[in-house]
């Protein structure tokens, strides 16, 4: 008995994405937005949709964009402003948005602890991406502590670095 093939009629989730934002035009990725492409670009892992997202260049609030993590300067900017949401969302007893905080620093310090473990990844980028992971740990620890820490360990990098004249990483 032949087989009779029908054309899939399930557009891909960049396809949807872009139609949702030809229909809409939003003017940066919002809490509404965001929860919004989640229903609508369903079934979506978040990390595939930021990173969807990130290419249209549009803004992004926090803690939607995510932890960016390619540099120190990155990661130190995403960790503060999720620090900062966070901690509007605990004053304003926002359990779950302040979750939802906690849970995208918990995904970019596993993210970057399996790229330092990773057998194809450099000696400078394991370590960046160790320093990195604590940082992250930090930040998980003691959130209220992390602007001053950061401060400190730029310091103390800054130090070491001009001692040795060398880029750790």
């Amino acid at each position: 008995m032949p087989s009779i093939a029908v054309p899939s009629e399930r557009k891909s989730a960049k396809s949807r994405l872009r139609d949702y934002l030809a229909a809409h035009e939003p003017a940066a990725i919002t809490r509404a937005v965001w929860e919004d492409l989640l229903q609508a670009l369903s079934p979506v892992s978040e990390s595939y949709l930021r990173d969807l997202l990130h290419d249209t260049g549009l803004p992004f609030e926090q803690p939607y964009a995510g932890v960016r993590q390619h540099t120190f300067e990155e990661l130190e900017q995403s960790l503060l402003e999720i620090w900062r949401v966070y901690t509007e969302a605990q004053a304003a007893g926002d359990r779950d948005r302040a979750r939802y905080c906690r849970r995208q620093v918990i995904a970019a310090k596993d993210r970057a602890k399996f790229l330092a473990g990773g057998a194809r990844t450099s000696d400078g980028k394991k370590a960046q991406k160790r320093e990195m992971a604590e940082w992250m740990m930090v930040w998980l620890e003691n959130p209220e502590v992390f602007p001053a820490w950061v401060e400190a360990r730029k310091r103390r990098l800054g130090q070491s670095q001009s001692d040795s004249n060398t880029n750790p990483w």
